[in-house]
């Protein structure tokens, strides 16, 4: 479930509180004070049989007895009445409850009370929370001590108590909220439809959430990265700190640590996150008073040198930038200030700035098309008043219209707290401090390179063909001897299969028999061997001994194989010794040792890690976590967030390392792992990188029994990875043969061409808009969509590779309905494209169990009428609208795939 009804529960028509009392100091008796205080313009009601006034308000004894059903109830009534009541609210007509009772799921009440719900579709905020408040709507459902202002902040809290010191501290700041939302227990309503109801709420312009577990991951990935694409969202997690990862038996897992892959997930949505309660009131305070800025150039203006110089500091060392004042700038400023003034960024105007400098000297560095955002600051001095500056700041402010970002920081106590009000009064971020004010500005620029760094085009990329049958069989193989791990060459034959290049490995069973291996593989270029112990009681076999390097010749490979065998049964009598393995020793002189790997989390499922390898692995920790599936881009950016990324470049006298074949292997282990379920965890340490490329000298794979999804792919994944099942050839009856496959990231390069082959008038049609130029954001977001909620299949000519036509459909969150859409290149119509790419998108979305396909169509887009017709779509007016019909397609009936879209 995500969406349905919350609206009832944002825009209510009525409200009852069920347990309202007259007792002073009671929740029943605070909240009916709080949901009459906000003169509610809809009917409360009340009930409580004890009662037949609250609050000098009418009290009903039942839910029966009300006059009318009510949108929406809040509920503070003892745990055992909890589950009658929302059943009987729902046979009422209620549609939304918050329950602020707790130990109903102590008590063992949950599921009556969920199962009470269910066939009303009630939805449930709680219970064990403090409430809601929707300022907009006048409703204030909490017992909290007071309603924030009217404004543009979206705020879900896993704490109650946080909501409560965030209250206080907007209030001082004149800060606005469209909602606060206290989650409890989230037996029902949870972050991610919070999420999903918030990012297309006109009302609420940016997102901050207060967490402290994510329980549904998959619904809360697609739910983030959704409303991050459209407005901020600012998170802080609690419980940073999870001994868990300690049970891990491979690298990869004792080096990901839960709290790494909260980073990843919320990096990988486009969230900001933040580590202190302060740091969210910085962006709140930001977020609430200023427009996003368009890049991370920041200009300092000042009555300090040296406080400016420290706000410089701060600035580059959150990675900021200082913009460069324009030539034009600089002839302003030097017309109006002293002529001793800092003549550059930071603009210091001298102590004895006063109003009139303030102003001018903002105007000015406002007009520079090159700053991107202004910090002004003031420090007290008996010379200007600070008061006035503030004020003189503020008039250049609304001089300027509002179009430039505009930060504030009055330096001090007494006459700096009178210019912070002035400031939260005109609607201007104001900060105690420089670095409080950077900070904050960092966080919005954060933002912008997270969504950046999203919409990054991949380059085209052909990855070496996978054998996944061969992977499979290894995989069978262990599974069916009831082993966990695979051996190393098991696990070599798996990693080989992807395409990840490996050191050639061969097996025997018994120690006598390594010098005949030994010399079959010293020949040619082979002039030394290594020597593995192999045993599946054995995962870290430097540990034991159970290596031996650099060994030149048949007979000392043996006598190696001979030692390690005594001295592994001595130290570790239980351990099962299979054998042996043999490989060519490898040696690289400018070879850098890496680690990647795959380990499980038990919140985010599979994830991906990359940094330093070798036997000091777990000393060094140099490691990044990533959520997989990964392509180039997001490749290349887990590698960027290492140290040991730096050594992969040239130094001294070394070459740099192939970066593209460690991407290459990363992407080739996302395939792998999405293909295989079974994998449970996966390292490979080391794999060497030079200038060649990249090889892995030693392998780990541990298996578990697990079943594919419907889709064939690993289930676990909380990311949706690329369908390829849905790959596929057609010959079109006008003999003409396609290829159609869903859409990639890497599509984009493929639209140059398509754009220039489709006609004004056809993109229109398609658009509803005539668009001349579209950007690469807008593509990136046609060709990088979450496949949890979303499908396009594009068609390409099989020969050339070129874009032929697109079908799309984007599914509302609640996985029911869809709106579709399908273009076909100009020159290429009436060849049976179009018809092949809808034809293919309803059997997807049969097969996804949604409800409904529709569309806006313009009265004059005649072939698009014509074929909706022919597969059975019905067509009314939409609205008022006399110039679009709506095109609807009932489908079979199915149940939603609630696996991957919202659950």
């Amino acid at each position: 479930m995500s969406v349905r009804n919350l609206d009832r529960l944002f825009s209510p028509k009525s409200v009852v509180l069920i347990g309202a009392s007259t007792r002073t100091g009671t929740i029943g008796n605070v909240m009916a004070q709080n949901l009459l205080r906000e003169k509610f313009p809809g009917e409360v009601f009340f009930v409580n049989p004890k009662y037949a006034q609250v609050c000098d308000h009418l009290c009903y004894p039942t839910v029966e007895s009300l006059p009318s059903p009510p949108d929406l109830a809040i509920i503070a009534t003892p745990p055992q009445t909890i589950p009658d009541l929302v059943g009987r609210l729902g046979e009422k007509g209620t549609r939304a409850a918050v329950i602020i009772t707790a130990g109903i799921r102590e008590l063992g009440l949950q599921q009556a009370m969920l199962d009470a719900a269910r066939p009303y579709c009630l939805r449930i905020v709680g219970p064990n929370c403090l409430g809601y408040m929707a300022p907009s709507a006048r409703v204030n459902g909490s017992f909290a001590h007071m309603m924030p202002k009217e404004g543009g902040l979206g705020f879900i809290s896993q704490s109650g108590a946080l909501i409560g010191a965030v209250l206080d501290w907007a209030a001082q700041r004149k800060i606005g909220f469209s909602s606060m939302v206290s989650m409890g227990d989230m037996a029902d309503v949870d972050v991610g439809d919070l999420l999903d109801y918030l990012a297309a709420d006109p009302k609420t312009t940016a997102i901050l959430m207060y967490l402290e577990q994510v329980t549904n991951a998959r619904k809360f990935m697609s739910a983030a990265r959704s409303a991050a694409r459209i407005k901020p969202v600012i998170v802080i997690k609690a419980g940073r700190h999870d001994e868990a990862a300690k049970a891990a038996k491979s690298h990869t897992g004792a080096l990901a640590g839960a709290d790494h892959v909260y980073d990843a997930a919320f990096r990988r949505a486009g969230l900001v996150r933040v580590t202190e309660i302060e740091d969210l009131f910085d962006a709140a305070e930001m977020l609430s008073h200023t427009r996003l800025a368009s890049g991370d150039s920041l200009a300092i203006v000042t009555n300090g040198g040296g406080a400016g110089v420290l706000a410089v500091d701060r600035l580059l060392d959150y990675g900021g930038k200082l913009a460069p004042l324009s030539p034009e700038t600089m002839k302003k400023l030097d017309a109006l200030l002293p002529p001793t003034w800092s003549k550059g960024n930071p603009v210091d105007m001298i102590g004895d700035a006063g109003e009139e400098r303030y102003e001018a000297a903002i105007r000015a560095v406002l007009e520079d098309k090159g700053v991107n955002a202004i910090l002004a600051m003031n420090c007290p001095t008996a010379l200007a008043s600070s008061v006035k500056a503030a004020e003189a700041t503020i008039r250049a402010a609304k001089s300027s219209g509002g179009g430039k970002v505009l930060l504030t920081s009055w330096l001090g106590g007494g006459t700096a707290l009178e210019a912070r009000k002035l400031f939260s009064e005109a609607g201007i971020s104001t900060y105690d401090t420089p670095d409080d004010a950077i900070r904050a500005f960092m966080y919005l620029t954060d933002y912008h390179r997270a969504q950046a760094a999203l919409l990054r085009t991949p380059p085209a990329f052909s990855q070496a063909p996978s054998n996944r049958e061969q992977a499979s069989a290894a995989i069978r193989e262990a599974l069916a001897k009831g082993r966990e791990s695979l051996s190393e060459w098991e696990a070599k034959t798996v990693l080989a299969a992807y395409g990840i290049p490996v050191v050639p490995t061969f097996t025997v069973r018994r120690a006598d028999e390594v010098a005949a291996a030994a010399k079959n593989m010293m020949t040619g270029s082979v002039k030394e061997v290594v020597v593995k112990v192999n045993s599946p009681d054995i995962l870290h076999k430097t540990e034991v001994g159970g290596v031996a390097l650099g060994l030149s010749s048949p007979e000392a490979a043996q006598h190696a194989a001979q030692d390690m065998h005594a001295r592994i049964k001595k130290a570790m009598p239980e351990a099962r010794i299979e054998g042996f393995t043999l490989q060519p020793m490898i040696r690289r002189r400018s070879a850098r040792e890496l680690i990647i790997g795959m380990s499980e989390d038990a919140t985010f499922g599979p994830v991906i890690l990359f940094g330093a390898g070798g036997t000091a692995v777990e000393v060094i920790r140099d490691r990044a976590v990533a959520l997989p599936p990964l392509d180039i881009p997001l490749a290349e950016d887990l590698v960027s967030r290492t140290q040991v990324s730096r050594a992969l470049k040239a130094y001294r006298n070394l070459p740099a390392a192939d970066a593209g074949a460690v991407s290459k292997a990363l992407v080739a282990l996302s395939q792998l792992i999405a293909d295989h379920p079974e994998i449970c965890e996966l390292d490979i340490n080391p794999l060497l990188a030079d200038e060649k490329g990249v090889i892995a000298l030693d392998a780990r794979i541990i298996v578990k029994k697990s079943a594919a999804g419907t889709d064939g792919l690993n289930p676990r994944l909380v990311i949706r990875p690329y369908p390829q099942q849905w790959e596929k050839s057609e010959q079109l009856k006008s003999g003409r043969s396609i290829v159609m496959r869903p859409i990639r990231p890497e599509d984009e390069l493929l639209y140059e061409l398509f754009l220039s082959k489709t006609t004004p008038e056809d993109l229109h049609l398609r658009l509803f808009s005539h668009l001349h130029n579209l950007t690469h954001e807008f593509i990136a977001r046609m060709t990088q969509i979450d496949y949890a909620r979303a499908m396009a299949f594009v068609a390409l000519d099989p020969a050339s590779g070129e874009l032929l036509g697109v079908s799309r459909l984007s599914a509302d969150p609640d996985y029911r309905r869809a709106e579709f859409a399908v273009i076909v290149r100009s020159d290429l119509k009436k060849q049976g494209i179009g018809f092949a790419l809808m034809r293919q998108l309803i059997t997807y979305a049969e097969s996804e169990g949604i409800g409904e396909l529709w569309a806006p169509v313009m009265i004059e887009n005649i072939a698009m009428l014509q074929m909706c017709r022919e597969f059975g779509f019905t067509t009314t007016q939409s609205g008022d609208e006399n110039t679009i019909l709506q095109a609807s397609l009932a489908l079979p009936a199915g149940s939603s795939r609630r696996s991957s879209a919202s659950a």
